[in-house]
This record gives C-alpha cells, sequence and structure tokens, in this order.
C-alpha cells in the first residue's frame, strides 16, 4: 500500500514541481515586474523605507491584529527555515553553484509576486467570528473572483490545512530531532544514534518538550504567535547571519573564486556526467528556481495569510514587506549559505556531501566542532518557528472550511502530531509534504492572474498619491 501512494505521489509532485510550475510560479513574477514597471529596481528606496526603515519603531496594534512588523515575522518564521540551509545545499549538488544565480533570478521577480500576494489580501480580508482580521488566498479567490468560485478557494484551504501537517509540522519536528540526536552523538555527549526502525527516548524527549513550548505559543493565537516571532525571528537570523559572516572573513581568500564559480555555472556546467550545454544549464535553472520557490515561498499562498492580519492602513504598504520579505530570505540569507559552502572547499561536485552534512562540514571547517552546535542550534531555531507559523496557516485554512467549529481539535492534533513526529520515519511523509506544498500554488496562481487588474491599479493609485 505504501509504496502504492509512493507512487502516485511521485507522478503528481512531477507535474507540480514540474518544468511547467516553476515557469508558471517565475513567469507570474515577470508579469507583475513588467506591469508595476521593475518596481523591486525603480522603488528601491521607497519599499526599503517603508520596511527595513521601520524595523525599530515599535507601536501597539489594534484590535483583532498585529502590527506589520509582527506579521512580517511570522511569514520569515515560515520562509526563513531548514531550506535555507539544507535546501541551498540540495541545490548546489544537484544543479552545481550556478544553480544559485538562478536562485537569485526566482527571488528577483518572486519579489512582485509576494508583493501582488500580499497585496490582495490585505484588500480582501475580513474579521472572523472573534473579531481577528483574516486573509489569504481562499479570501481573496471568493472575495475577487466571485462566490462561484469558492470551490477552488476550498481546494486551497484543503491542501493548505493538510500541507501544515506536513511541511510546517512533521518534517521540521523530526528535522530537529534527528539533528540534535546526530549533533550530541558526534559530540559525545549521547551513547549513539537510533538504527533505522529503532524507538528513540532521545527523540520522544524532544518531541515532548516542542509539543510543550508549541503548545503555550499556538493556543495563545495569532497575537502570541505574532509576538512570539518578533521575538524569535531577529535574534535566530542575526546570530546566523554573523557567524557565517564570520566564516567568510575566515575564508576571505576563497570568496572571490566562490562567487565567481557561480556566474560561471550558470548556464554551464562540468561535463562530468558527460551532458550537453543545454542540458546541464537546464539542470542547473530547475533546480535553482525551485529552491528559490521552496524557500521564499513565492506563488504559494502561505505568506498572505500572515500578512492579512496586520494593523496598516494600506494595502500596498504591507506588501512591500512581502518585498523585503524575499529580499531577505533569499538575496541574504540563502547567498550566505551558498557562499559559505563554495568557499569552504567541502562542495567537490557529484559525489560530495548533500544536504545537512553539507552545510555542517562547510561550518566545521571553519569553527571546529563549534561547527556542528552552530548549524545544529540554527537548523532547532529555523525549524521550531516554521511550526509556529505553519500552525497558523493551518488554522486559518480549516477555519475558512469549517467555518471556525473544530478548531480546537485541529490544534490539538497538530500538537500532538509534534510528538509522533519526532520519533517516526518520514521519507513518504517529505514527499507528500512537498506535494500538498506545490497543489497549494495552484489556485493561487490561477488568482494571482485573474486579479492582476487589482493589483495594478491599487498600487498606481496608491503612489499617485
Amino acid at each position: 500500500m505504501a509504496d502504492k501512494i509512493a507512487a502516485i505521489n511521485e507522478a503528481v509532485n512531477g507535474i507540480v514541481w514540474g518544468p511547467a510550475m516553476l515557469a508558471l510560479l517565475v513567469g507570474i513574477g515577470v508579469y507583475y515586474t513588467f506591469r508595476l514597471k521593475f518596481f523591486q529596481i525603480t522603488g528601491i528606496g521607497t519599499w526599503m523605507k517603508g520596511t527595513f526603515g521601520q524595523l525599530f519603531s515599535r507601536r501597539k496594534a489594534g484590535y483583532g491584529a498585529v502590527t506589520p512588523f509582527q506579521a512580517l515575522t511570522t511569514a520569515l518564521a515560515a520562509t526563513v527555515g531548514t531550506g535555507n540551509m539544507v535546501g541551498v545545499a540540495t541545490a548546489i549538488v544537484a544543479g552545481g553553484p550556478g544553480a544559485i544565480f538562478w536562485m537569485w533570478v526566482s527571488a528577483f521577480f518572486g519579489m512582485m509576486t509576494k508583493y501582488a500576494e500580499i497585496l490582495l489580501s490585505l484588500h480582501y480580508r475580513k474579521r472572523n467570528s472573534r473579531g481577528e482580521w483574516v486573509g489569504g488566498p481562499m479570501h481573496y479567490i471568493t472575495g475577487g473572483m466571485g462566490r462561484g468560485f469558492g470551490w477552488l478557494a476550498a481546494i486551497f484551504s484543503l491542501f493548505g490545512a493538510l500541507a501544515a501537517f506536513g511541511i510546517g509540522n512533521m518534517t521540521q519536528v523530526n528535522a530537529i530531532a534527528s539533528s540534535l540526536e546526530t549533533a550530541l552523538a558526534e559530540l559525545g555527549l549521547l551513547s549513539g544514534v537510533a538504527l533505522p526502525g529503532e524507538f528513540s527516548f532521545f527523540k520522544f524527549g524532544v518531541g515532548v518538550l516542542l509539543a510543550i513550548l508549541a503548545g503555550l505559543v499556538i493556543l495563545g493565537g495569532m497575537k502570541r504567535i505574532g509576538s512570539f516571532s518578533e521575538k524569535l525571528v531577529p535574534f535566530m537570523s542575526v546570530v546566523y547571519i554573523a557567524g557565517s559572516v564570520v566564516v567568510l572573513v575566515i575564508q576571505k581568500e576563497h570568496l572571490g573564486p566562490a562567487l565567481a564559480s557561480i556566474f560561471s555555472q550558470a548556464f554551464t556546467l562540468p561535463s562530468a556526467a558527460g551532458g550537453a550545454l543545454g542540458y546541464t544549464m537546464a539542470k542547473a535553472m530547475r533546480y535553482g528556481v525551485a529552491r528559490g520557490v521552496f524557500s521564499n515561498e513565492a506563488g504559494l499562498g502561505s505568506a498572505p495569510i500572515a500578512h492579512a492580519a496586520a494593523d496598516t492602513d494600506s494595502p500596498v504598504k504591507q506588501g512591500l514587506w512581502g518585498i523585503f520579505e524575499v529580499f531577505m530570505d533569499t538575496i541574504v540569507i540563502c547567498t550566505i549559505t551558498a557562499l559559505v559552502i563554495l568557499s569552504s572547499g567541502v562542495f567537490t561536485g557529484p559525489g560530495s556531501l548533500d544536504g545537512a552534512p553539507l552545510t555542517i562540514a562547510a561550518y566545521q571547517k571553519a569553527f571546529g566542532s563549534f561547527g556542528i552546535i552552530f548549524v545544529t542550534v540554527s537548523i532547532c531555531l529555523f525549524a521550531f518557528s516554521t511550526v509556529l507559523s505553519w500552525s497558523l496557516y493551518g488554522q486559518r485554512c480549516f477555519e475558512f472550511l469549517t467555518g471556525g467549529r473544530g478548531l480546537g481539535l485541529y490544534r490539538l492534533a497538530f500538537v500532538l502530531c509534534i510528538i509522533i513526529a519526532a520519533v517516526i520515519r518520514l521519507e513518504l511523509a517529505w514527499d507528500i509534504a512537498d506535494t500538498l506544498n506545490g497543489l497549494m500554488a495552484l489556485p493561487n496562481m490561477l488568482a494571482l492572474i485573474a486579479l492582476s487588474g487589482v493589483v495594478v491599479r491599487l498600487s498606481r493609485s496608491f503612489f499617485r498619491k
């Protein structure tokens, strides 16, 4: 039975994350970039002033809302995750250093996709029965495209509610428990790593602790998630960036060649596998774009759910935070990780380490044993923040489907799932979660195309003023 499910999932995954889907995701960003006259470049002063320039201003949010910065950090908590470390390493191994160039390309156009998503989410948001602002693709599908498209909104919500258990819970928690167990074993602080299929009391304990911590935050609703994210996300981002910069300073003599390899191999790769130029270039593009989209989530429709709760007087103002979000996630954090890996010399081409081991080896090269601790702690913080944000996304999607009925049971199931996720093997769960994540994007992209006129009209009206 499991083999049949895996085969079906693999077939669906090949479509939803195939070249056509990735081209559509980037294509929407290209479309909005031209319609809004390359605003990510021409308006860089505006969106940097409206976002980075407001980082240190603090104010209280109104009833049923969070501050714009809390909305940003909640969304960033989901996007700045294990993909920024493990995903970047995977992209480099699969597509070569040139994949990072195409990751930048996807992020450049993704800035305008996320801007449009967030703008629409704020424009069509409404109050729920508890007086909270709610929004997201399901709301701008029904509010902008009409009630006749309620089925499309329901499809998005169904996939979103399910995906929260996979990509936003089980895979993240399992990464925390596994990385902690492995790191402590390597440092000699744990007797050994549990064998496949063997029950691990250590992982079970980690799962219980995470469930308690997450439950305390999740059960407090959007306000508590926003307040917690406001403190956690800046802290973990600054620590990770600062540590990575130290590594780059230590390896500064290799930084130039690392950057050069990104550009030189963006259009061709060493023909180790005997591939032709067109094939190898396509490979770099595919993995770079795929990992870029997976990391910053532009076009998936998840982040607009968090931004909808922002206490702001303009959808456009909050949309600017979407541009900054992609910039910080991919252009800054993913690039730093890539440069650390490429300048360390641990990546040797096909056959080298992959995923988390490659990232750990890169930091270990500069920091020694502390590199294991640094990467492990970063993975734990990044993954835990993702759990909190995706709990909100899942709740909002479930609430839309049921009208708010059974929301307490959904929260309880989400928290209990954390304990289970810490101790089981998740290969199939990872694959299914990845597919569900991609399926969320389909209804959202249709809405982004159908409502492009609204985005352009509101943007032009705002900037004329």
